[in-house]
């Protein structure tokens, strides 16, 4: 994260994108709300469901449910995404909004949190067709923080001896084969969704294409 980004800055970055993505979903109808994602087997409402878990799971909380699911995380992940799942869509829908400001978070860094709201966002408009992206200010400071470390997603490893460059925005890291698209695609395939690689061009694609 650069200097001059503040915890408080990434927070409101990450409530924005929230308000957006609860106004694009207003208008779903149940088919929509039924499709699958790009985030493994959940379906749209079900990847909305897990935001509202992890913004309403503090520390504490996280630990005694991974420790109840025997270290499980996709069981864990199950059971809190059950657990904020409304009977209805719209109900889901609703829980969602009530958490737009929160700030409460398990661990690591904020931009992590930033990043699981930037990218399961577009989990979820992606296979919708929905246009509105994330700000490039915003998924600049993810883009950076994914490609500094591996925490929440291999962001680091998938790009390691390429070059990445943003074609939108102030986003570059690393030194090999040139891989270039907006910073909205390389986040993405930093995230594992490798259909994103269809927006990306450059001679290392193919190896990251390859890692996905």
């Amino acid at each position: 994260m650069p200097k001059g980004i503040s915890r408080n800055e990434l927070w409101a970055m990450a409530h924005s994108e929230r308000a957006a993505l609860a106004d694009d979903l207003a208008a779903l109808d149940d088919v929509r709300w039924a499709r699958q994602s790009l985030c493994g087997r959940w379906t749209v409402e079900e990847v909305l469901a897990h935001l509202t878990a992890a913004a309403s799971t503090g520390r504490l909380r996280w630990l005694i449910s991974v420790a109840g699911a025997r270290f499980d995380f996709d069981e864990h992940n199950a059971r809190r995404l059950a657990e904020h799942r409304g009977t209805t869509a719209a109900e889901t829908l609703e829980r969602f909004r009530k958490i737009i400001t929160s700030t409460t978070s398990t661990f690591g860094p904020t931009a992590a949190w930033l990043g699981e709201v930037v990218v399961h966002a577009q989990d979820i408009r992606y296979p919708l067709g929905l246009s509105r992206e994330p700000a490039v200010e915003a998924v600049t400071e993810v883009a950076r923080f994914y490609a500094s470390r591996d925490f929440t997603v291999s962001g680091h490893s998938v790009i390691e001896d390429l070059r990445v460059e943003a074609t939108d925005g102030p986003f570059a890291a690393g030194t090999g084969p040139l891989v270039s698209g907006t910073t909205l695609a390389l986040t993405m395939a930093m995230a594992g969704r490798a259909v994103y690689c269809e927006e990306l061009t450059g001679p290392g694609v193919p190896t990251l294409r390859g890692r996905l």
